[in-house]
Formats: structure tokens, sequence, C-alpha cells
């Protein structure tokens, strides 16, 4: 029954969440996300996840880290009073918001099949919002 998991179906996402909690323009930062899989992935290249701005063009962060887990981080470093951020925007998370990007994310298990990276409005959602402060 080793490896059951891996063999049932592919890896989908149960959880998006900011690891970035607050993010002001003035200073600028690094804004983070966590993908979080039933079970452990394999990736390979720079996949990408979108986070929505509900008022400027929307961020895309590229894969960091988490290879071989079940636990995936996005990153993007955005510089003090860039133009990409204003004080008061909401930062969110969408429906479908990863993207391979010419990479990969697959089962680590025997399968090494395709995960299935499309996530429902409700886990964008569970994931809150950050709002931008000056």
């Amino acid at each position: 029954i080793g490896g059951l998991s891996a063999n049932m179906g592919s890896a989908n996402i149960t959880e998006l969440e900011f690891i970035t909690t607050a993010f002001d323009k003035s200073d600028g930062g690094t804004l983070q996300v966590r993908a979080r899989f039933n079970e452990p992935v394999t990736v390979t290249g720079t996949p990408q996840l979108t986070v929505v701005n509900d008022s400027r063009a929307n961020h895309t962060l590229s894969y960091a880290s988490g290879s071989t887990t079940n636990e995936l981080v996005f990153s993007l470093t955005i510089g003090a009073a860039n133009a990409a951020t204003n004080a008061g925007d909401v930062l969110s998370i969408g429906t479908n918001a990863m993207a391979l990007n010419g990479g990969t994310i697959k089962d680590t298990g025997q399968s090494g099949t395709n995960a299935t990276i499309t996530n429902a409005a409700s886990i964008g959602t569970a994931a809150g919002t950050i709002t931008v402060t000056a």
C-alpha cells in the first residue's frame, strides 16, 4: 500500500496562502505565496503564480522553493516606491492562479504524472487579501 496516494491520481492544490501579510509601497518588499498540494511534487523550470491587484497590473510571482515537498513557494520582489503598487491597492489570489511557464510540476511518487495546477475560487479567496499601505 506504500505510495498508494501517488498512484491514485495526480497531485492537486489543497491550499493557497500569503506568506507576506503586509506590503508597504514606500518600503517595497517581497510578495510570497505558498501553494500546498495533497502530496509531494517535483518542479522543473520556473512555474509562476499570479497575484491579482485590484487597481493595477497583476503581479507574477516565480517559483522559488519546495520541489519534492507538498509546499511550493512563489516570490516576487518589488522595489521601494515602485509604480507596480499604490497605497490602497488590494492584492488577492484568483481562480487558476498558477501557470507552468514552460516548466513542470509532477507527482514526486512513482507515477510522475503531471500535477493538477488549477484552483477553485474558494481556495484563492481563503488566502485572504493584502492591502498595500503608503
